[in-house]
């Protein structure tokens, strides 16, 4: 299916994943996503947005730009996140994040740690392989545990990824909520209509916001802009990928050239072999 003819959005695109989770008008589908992937850990019952612009209480400090920052009503705090593209430091940068927002909750000034921390977690959407674990898991929950116990050292600090590419179940085999969750994640933007087992009233409301044709001229816009961005990063990457293929092949060929000229293949022969211009085999210089 083109792009012009799809009838729902992209919800792991930048426009699409904030119009999901990011507005205040659909909070309650933000609310049903955290609780569905915190289980019986935590329920969710309201949450506050927070500016997703986040400078800190230093000048010096770096600002971060969170995908969707929002407070719990015990003041938890919850990052949401949406990469996908692979980056060397992904991990890096997720604990930063949590440290960022760890670090502020003890009041300037304050020296003799006696101060109420609240809980954080990170939740990480990505939709490339993590090579973390299990290779089958698509729900990764992880926190500061002993390395041999396996106690838990710390609660309050916690990151939860989810790994599309990891999850492959078809319409039929949909039980749980978070198999629902996760197949519209990954496979609304291909969808005609909504499936029957898709009939909660969350997803019946994400269906109907998702669908393009009820997106504003200014939100179309925006949305066709990042997708934009998006492919034609990957078609300079997959340009890149093909162009450094080349080279290594051609490479190969004139080693091979050199190697049968030094055997006293013939200019003729060897161009055939490696499909080299004669003219180029005759230039070529043989080792001493």
């Amino acid at each position: 299916m083109s792009e012009k003819n799809h009838r729902y959005l992209d919800p792991l695109s930048d426009f699409g994943f904030k119009h999901f989770f990011g507005r205040e008008s659909n909070k309650d589908i933000l609310i049903d996503f955290l609780n569905v992937i915190f289980e019986d850990q935590k329920k969710i019952a309201n949450i506050i947005y927070n500016p997703t612009e986040y400078a800190g209480e230093y000048k010096e400090l770096k600002k971060v730009y969170f995908d969707v920052l929002c407070t719990g009503e015990n003041g938890e705090q919850f990052i949401i996140e949406m990469q996908r593209n692979p980056q060397r430091y992904f991990r890096e940068r997720c604990i930063y994040y949590l440290s960022r927002l760890f670090n502020e909750q003890l009041p300037r000034g304050e020296s003799n740690w006696n101060a109420e921390f609240k809980e954080i977690y990170l939740i990480g959407v990505v939709e490339f392989p993590l090579e973390y674990g299990d290779e089958k898991g698509y729900l990764h929950h992880i926190s500061l545990v002993e390395k041999y116990t396996k106690k838990l050292f710390y609660e309050k600090i916690g990151i939860k990824f989810i790994e599309l590419p990891n999850f492959n179940k078809p319409v039929e085999k949909l039980t749980t909520d978070l198999d629902k969750w996760l197949y519209i994640l990954k496979n609304i933007h291909e969808l005609t209509e909504r499936p029957d087992v898709l009939d909660s009233p969350v997803f019946e409301k994400i269906f109907k916001i998702a669908e393009l044709a009820n997106l504003t001229k200014e939100e179309r816009m925006d949305y066709d802009s990042g997708l934009k961005a998006y492919w034609d990063y990957h078609n300079s990457i997959a340009y890149a990928a093909e162009i450094a293929e080349e080279k290594g092949e051609r490479q190969k060929a004139i080693e091979i050239a050199i190697e049968l000229k030094m055997k006293g293949f013939s200019k003729e022969e060897i161009a055939e072999i490696t499909k080299l211009p004669v003219q180029e085999i005759e230039n070529l210089d043989i080792p001493a």
